[in-house]
């Protein structure tokens, strides 16, 4: 049965607001998605319930740390870790990636290699480039093909020698939408003898990930992008997490994952991720999938990521048929599974500022601009000229959205 996107908008109280009785709709996701009245339901719990830090004695301590830790099991099953040991939180993917390069960085000397993608977004890019010049690093691209939107196949073999230490590659683009083979990637950056760090911020939200399956090192995404708070999470494969020396407060746990969550985290951020996760879970559910959290999370990214295919397959076609907008990504119809429904666009002659703010008049939000993705825009000859209109839909999006933005866009005069 195919996916019906009415009962999950119901679970959005955002879906139903209006401003002076325009109705919203929302197609920003890619920065941030809205969130389900059930993870409002347990963030505020947490906050009126298990309101402490963590290791007291006490009732509201304890508390917070059931919520925590159902948080850290639903995270180990979102992305099938080993063990709940291997997940950190954090505030957002930048600063735990910020943070974790330090650790990495004590490994790495003068003159070794890392290999990082000018497909990505620039917080998997300028945290390694900092990194470089401050151990001397050298640095080398794994560079996309700017026809297909996607890498040759021997892309990472040109950018591999024996010196590579590190390679830094992303799930899904942020302005192309493009969906990379991780599982191949990592299995040529294994075989090289280098660590793996994997940003799967925008594909986290589209295709489960399974960490065992790609065989990656480290992995960082974040909640507020799967309909969750503004929270993050690492995970880090447990005996390499083991060999990194943590910059921690002398009172930190030397234990994992603790040592790595620096300061006091945001518990019930933590607590809205587990809810986010549970939400999926639900869907899955609902769908009529049984046994565990992780089977049930299987069955209800299959149904979504079909019927954001459909959105993605109608948006695409429509922005084409619209004379002077070029679509910078995939746009054939049989290549949509590599792919995520994040749609980026120019036109000949309206500058991507002009066109988001004519949308946003008529309550249809989407951003423009490099949105951070600052080597994919370099690299598509668009930097300079004002970037992209993105359009991002998830499943909570409908085919009267998409058609009603469409025709928004085609109305725009010039």
């Amino acid at each position: 049965m195919a996916f019906d996107p009415i009962a999950a908008r119901a679970q959005f109280p955002s879906l139903a607001v209006a401003d002076k009785g325009v109705r919203r709709i929302y197609l920003d996701n890619p920065a941030g998605t809205q969130v389900p009245l059930s993870v409002v339901q347990r963030m505020s719990d947490c906050l009126l319930h298990g309101n402490a830090n963590l290791g007291g004695f006490f009732r509201t301590s304890d508390l917070a740390a059931e919520f925590v830790d159902d948080a850290r099991a639903a995270s180990a099953d979102f992305l099938n870790a080993s063990s709940v040991d291997e997940i950190i939180f954090g505030q957002n993917m930048t600063t735990l990636t910020l943070h974790l390069s330090r650790s990495i960085g004590r490994h790495l000397n003068a003159g070794d290699e890392i290999v990082l993608s000018n497909m990505d977004h620039d917080a998997n890019i300028a945290p390694w480039l900092l990194l470089a010049r401050d151990h001397g690093l050298n640095v080398r691209w794994l560079k996309f093909n700017t026809e297909s939107f996607e890498f040759d196949t021997d892309a990472l073999d040109k950018a591999l020698t024996e010196r590579t230490k590190l390679v830094c590659v992303g799930g899904a683009s942020n302005m192309t939408g493009t969906l990379n083979d991780l599982k191949g990637l990592c299995t040529k950056i294994r075989a090289a003898g280098a660590w793996s760090f994997v940003d799967v911020v925008q594909s986290a939200p589209h295709v489960l990930v399974d960490v065992q399956d790609i065989g990656c090192d480290f992995l960082a995404c974040s909640a507020y992008k799967f309909f969750g708070p503004h929270q993050s999470m690492l995970w880090g494969r447990r005996d390499i997490l083991q060999q990194l020396e943590p910059y921690k407060v002398r009172p930190a746990p030397e234990e994992l994952p603790w040592r790595f969550e620096a300061g006091t985290q945001s518990h019930e951020g933590i607590a809205g991720i587990g809810a986010a996760i549970d939400y999926f879970a639900d869907i899955g559910g609902t769908a009529g999938a049984g046994g565990d959290r992780r089977q049930r999370l299987v069955t209800a990214f299959g149904r979504l990521f079909a019927y954001e295919k459909l959105l993605a397959g109608q948006l695409i076609a429509g922005l084409q048929a619209i004379p002077g907008i070029t679509v910078q990504g995939i746009t054939d119809r049989n290549a949509l599974d590599r792919r995520v429904p994040t749609v980026s666009f120019t036109h000949a002659r309206k500058h991507p500022d002009t066109i988001a703010k004519a949308l946003a008049e008529r309550n249809i939000f989407v951003w423009s601009g490099h949105n951070y993705a600052v080597e994919p825009a370099k690299a598509l000859g668009i930097y300079d000229t004002g970037g992209v209109v993105r359009i991002g839909a998830v499943h909570y999006n409908t085919v009267a959205e998409i058609d009603e933005t469409l025709a928004a866009i085609e109305a725009i005069p010039g």
